[in-house]
This record gives C-alpha cells, sequence and structure tokens, in this order.
C-alpha cells in the first residue's frame, strides 16, 4: 500500500476573522509532514498513536457522514489491530495543523469514494470542508474543517467565507530579500482556551465593531495584496493587523514574544502576527529584508517558509 504523506499547514491570514466571516489563506507547509504507517508497535510513541487512532475509530463510527462521504470503519479497525498507526513529526499545539493531517490521512485511506483533490470541484470541496470539520471536531470541540480540507488537498485555499472556500494560486516564492517566517514561541498552545477568550470579547460591542471594522478589513486587504504581489499595500496593512493584535489579541499572544512583537512595530524592519489560534506554537513574521530581521531576532529558532 502506498504511503501518501500529509502535510502541515500554515494560516497565513484570517486567524479569528474566519469566525467572524473574513477572508483566510492557507497554505501547505512540507516541513512537516505525516503518514500512516504499520508496525509491531515497538516503541511508546508507536503504542500512543495506535492507541489514539483506536479511540478515534470509535468516534468515527458514531458520526453520521454523508453517503458519498461514508468511511470503512471496520477496515480501519483491522488495521489498528494489525499495528497502524500515524507517523508525523507535526508539532503538536503549534498551529501547524497536526490532527488535520491524521484526519486527512485517515480520509484519504478508508474513503469508500475515490476522490482526486486536482478534479475535485468547489462544491465537492464545501462538502468535504463540512465532513472534514465533523471528523476533526473530536480533537478541538468544533472545528471548521478547513486544516484537514488543506492537508488533504496539498494546495493553498483561498477561505471567502465561513461557507465557502476555493482552490488558489499564489505567487511562486524566489529567492529575495524579502521573506515569511515562522518564530517558535517555545510554548505549546491549546486552541480551545484561546478561542474561548476570543468569544468572551466578542460579547462586548467595542470589540466586535472594532473586529469587523479594522481587523476583517486590514486581513482582507492583506490578502488581495499578497494574491497579487502588491508588497507596498501588504506591508502597510500588515503593520495595521499586527497593531491590532498587539492591542486586542494580547492574551493569545505567547508572553516571550511581546517584546520582539513590539519591537518589529518600533522599527518597521519586520510584522508578526499570530499563527493559528496563538497561546503559543509558532508566530508569523514577515519582513522585506530577512537578514536583518534574524538578526534581530537572534535567540529565537525561526523557519523560513516563503521569500520574495
Amino acid at each position: 500500500m502506498a504511503n501518501s504523506l500529509f502535510y502541515a499547514k500554515v494560516l497565513l491570514f484570517g486567524e479569528y476573522g474566519i469566525i467572524e466571516n473574513s477572508h483566510g489563506l492557507t497554505v501547505p507547509y512540507s516541513f512537516y509532514k505525516g503518514t500512516l504507517k504499520f508496525s509491531h508497535l515497538s516503541s511508546d510513541f508507536e503504542k500512543k498513536s495506535n492507541l489514539s487512532l483506536q479511540k478515534y475509530s470509535d468516534y468515527l463510527t458514531k458520526l453520521d457522514l454523508p453517503k458519498s462521504f461514508l468511511l470503512n470503519i471496520s477496515e480501519l479497525k483491522k488495521d489498528i489491530e494489525k499495528g497502524l498507526f500515524f507517523d508525523s513529526n507535526i508539532p503538536q499545539g503549534y498551529g501547524v495543523g497536526s490532527s488535520g493531517a491524521m484526519v486527512a490521512a485517515i480520509f484519504e485511506r478508508y474513503s469508500k469514494t475515490d476522490f482526486t483533490p486536482d478534479n475535485i470541484s468547489k462544491d465537492q470541496l464545501m462538502n468535504l470542508k463540512r465532513v472534514f470539520g465533523e471528523m476533526e471536531s473530536y480533537f478541538h470541540g468544533k472545528s471548521s474543517g478547513i486544516d484537514p480540507l488543506i492537508c488533504y488537498m496539498n494546495l493553498p485555499i483561498l477561505i471567502e467565507s465561513k461557507e465557502n472556500v476555493d482552490k488558489v494560486s499564489i505567487p511562486a516564492s524566489q529567492e529575495g530579500k524579502g521573506a515569511i517566517f515562522l518564530i517558535d514561541s517555545g510554548m505549546t498552545g491549546e486552541t480551545g482556551p484561546m478561542v474561548q477568550i476570543f468569544f468572551e470579547k466578542m460579547k462586548t460591542e467595542g470589540f466586535r465593531k472594532t473586529m469587523k471594522e479594522e481587523f476583517i478589513r486590514y486581513n482582507n486587504a492583506c490578502i488581495d495584496a499578497f494574491l497579487k504581489k502588491e508588497m507596498t499595500p501588504l506591508f502597510k496593512n500588515l503593520k495595521s493587523l499586527s497593531v491590532w493584535a498587539y492591542e486586542h489579541f494580547k492574551p493569545m499572544i505567547p508572553e516571550s514574544i511581546y517584546k520582539a512583537w513590539k519591537n518589529g512595530l518600533d522599527t518597521n524592519a519586520y510584522y508578526l502576527k499570530l499563527c493559528g489560534s496563538g497561546g503559543g506554537g509558532y508566530i508569523l513574521g514577515f519582513t522585506k529584508d530577512y537578514k536583518k530581521a534574524e538578526k534581530m531576532l537572534e535567540g529565537f529558532h525561526k523557519e523560513v517558509i516563503y521569500r520574495f
């Protein structure tokens, strides 16, 4: 059996905004990946993964999925007994889609209907997103299905609204001075509590207003500029987005990053934003001069994901 690889994902734009119908842009990140494998379960990692698959398969049994998206659960359970596990180097709690990759891998192998990601229509994409949302809700309480969808498609996805998603082409990465990069905050973040904080904030009218009138406007403008590769409006709106997040998303910004976040804004050398729900894990950085930003961010582990 072929071992399909499922890559991590990075939500470049749209964190929290997509809950409120903003646009979002998410891209595969091939540095981290996972695949379903069989083994004698000799290591603790393999045993733990196999056990979590057992529990997950019980959850999947209870799901009422649409006819064309049914899973062969009995086959999955047989394979789990034979030593199936998810071999992955995707860090958990880092906002790069660890559970999404596993959900995508299970769907790809055990779906009763064969799908070819390249040929999936926009309507099918929407249905898949819903199915993946149900499948991933086991891990997050309530999932939008976006993470497994991008892991499954292995293509950039433009989130147009809560209901609408589509495949999108992003400008090719090319060697230049500029970069989009990840910074390791040195701690893991949990999605649930962070999302809870967001919903609490949304109960106040002032926050709802600024979310709609400022955050979503800057966020959507960033996506538009990035897709058109228009760097001047991109960085103008990135700064606004970063300032806004520093003021309004403070609880979601890991403390280890506060100073660096502010320093970027003060010097305009780079701008930081949340990567996913925050609270820990990775933070996203954007800079026109990576060498300079790298020097200023000494001491942090960084990974470049895109050059321009």
